[in-house]
């Protein structure tokens, strides 16, 4: 048998208007989710007592942004992720010729949305937001910072509205675990992006960003994630499959990965033929080390060129072992660091700088980094070294330009008080020498 509300028919406009009067929460949700309920009436059921009734409500395309705005912040968490599913599915759809007031409501739909409590309310936003080229600049920005990996990642992986500057300041704040590895996952990571990664603790990042082929890595960048690349393992296989290795890379991977990747060195095609002429070279030393050792490696077969004439050589040392050896026998002097300079070894400057100022490399490497003309002068004070070397550092290990690098003063001395530069290196955590 049927009753009157049956008969009443939510398209039409009387029939609705008793339908959300009744008592009866189904019969007000058969006019909440009916396609053409007119606006005010969608707009009274947003508050309506039944939570089934709004969120019938918050999944109408129908129904108006001011009523999706009450939903964005309604106490159960089912309506909210109703709203930010069908909100986050109607933005590709926003155009330049709507209404400012629709858009003004939408984007403060989302921006509600993106503060909300629950995980799950977030994360279907930064998915539906995550590749948008017209997404909220501030709504993407707060979902990026997110402290839940599955609300941040999508976002931080693909967004086209993150800038450099944006990736830069997260990366430097320090995001949660997992996140920098999403971003050295981009399409097209740029070369001041992938520098911040690199000088970062992050092993997973760094892996990431090494297995990503659109990474613009610069060569300097490269050289300091070899210098710490003999203790990660999970680099190697990444580094030696990288796309355009420089031949001095090359020869320094071939020191220290596994036999099974040094072949995958070997079997390239596309290496240079300095590349190829450096890699034989490294080749031949583990040979000639592995057969010094009495064959405690074992057998080892890396083809013929392997196996050239020459004789026992010595094994490639690492830049900071090099740098510890050479001031242990006092030869690590101003001169034979300004040559490597000029001849473009940065990663054994570097390893200098560390070994004679006592700064831990990674110190060292953020203080360049910063291209800040005090920061640097304060290092090289620190190493013993001249300020005329410490003017040679500023231009060409941090490309400090000429007008903004410090000049000696009264042609020999440092520009600043010992006590200035103690406070430059306090900025870095760097205390006094005892």
């Amino acid at each position: 048998m049927s009753t009157r509300s049956d008969m009443l028919d939510p398209a039409d406009y009387e029939s609705a208007k008793q339908m959300v009067r009744s008592e009866d929460p189904a019969v007000r949700r058969k006019v909440a989710e009916h396609p053409k309920t007119r606006p005010e009436l969608l707009y009274f059921l947003a508050a309506d007592a039944a939570a089934e009734v709004r969120r019938a409500i918050a999944t109408n395309a129908g129904t108006p942004r001011q009523a999706d705005l009450l939903l964005a912040k309604d106490r159960e968490v089912m309506v909210r992720r109703a709203v930010a599913q069908k909100i986050a599915r109607l933005m590709p759809e926003l155009s330049a010729s709507q209404a400012t007031q629709i858009e003004r409501l939408t984007v403060e739909c989302l921006e509600t949305l993106a503060r909300d409590q629950a995980s799950e309310v977030r994360g279907i936003l930064a998915e539906a937001l995550k590749d948008l080229p017209n997404a909220p600049q501030g709504v993407i920005n707060r979902l990026a910072r997110d402290v839940e990996l599955s609300v941040c990642a999508p976002v931080l992986q693909h967004s086209p509205i993150l800038t450099d500057e944006d990736l830069a300041d997260i990366i430097l704040k320090g995001p949660v675990r997992g996140a920098m590895a999403a971003i050295a996952s981009r399409q097209n990571v740029t070369a001041p992006v992938a520098d911040a990664i690199a000088r970062s603790d992050d092993e997973a990042a760094v892996t990431a960003l090494l297995a990503n082929p659109s990474a613009q890595i610069r060569e300097e960048t490269l050289d300091r994630i070899l210098d710490q690349a003999p203790q990660h393992e999970p680099w190697h296989s990444p580094l030696v499959r990288r796309p355009r290795l420089p031949a001095r890379a090359v020869a320094r991977l071939a020191s220290f990965v596994a036999d099974n990747l040094l072949k995958v060195l070997q079997d390239r095609s596309d290496l240079d033929p300095e590349a190829a002429r450096g890699l034989a070279e490294a080749v031949r030393q583990r040979v000639s080390q592995a057969a010094a050792a009495g064959g405690a490696r074992g057998p080892v077969d890396f083809g013929e060129e392997a196996t050239g004439a020459a004789g026992p050589e010595k094994a490639v040392e690492r830049p900071s072992d090099r740098a510890a050896r050479l001031n242990k026998e006092g030869k690590l002097t101003e001169k034979l660091i300004e040559g490597s300079m000029v001849e473009g070894d940065r990663a054994f400057v570097m390893a200098a700088l560390a070994e004679l100022s006592q700064i831990p490399l990674p110190v060292v490497d953020r203080i360049v980094a910063t291209h800040a003309a005090r920061a640097v002068t304060a290092l090289v004070w620190r190493t013993g070294l001249s300020m005329r070397f410490a003017r040679q550092v500023q231009l060409r290990l941090a490309q400090i330009p000429p007008k903004t690098a410090l000049n000696a003063r009264d042609g020999t001395h440092y520009p600043m008080t010992d006590e200035e530069m103690r406070w430059q290196l306090e900025f870095f955590g760097i205390e006094a020498k005892a």
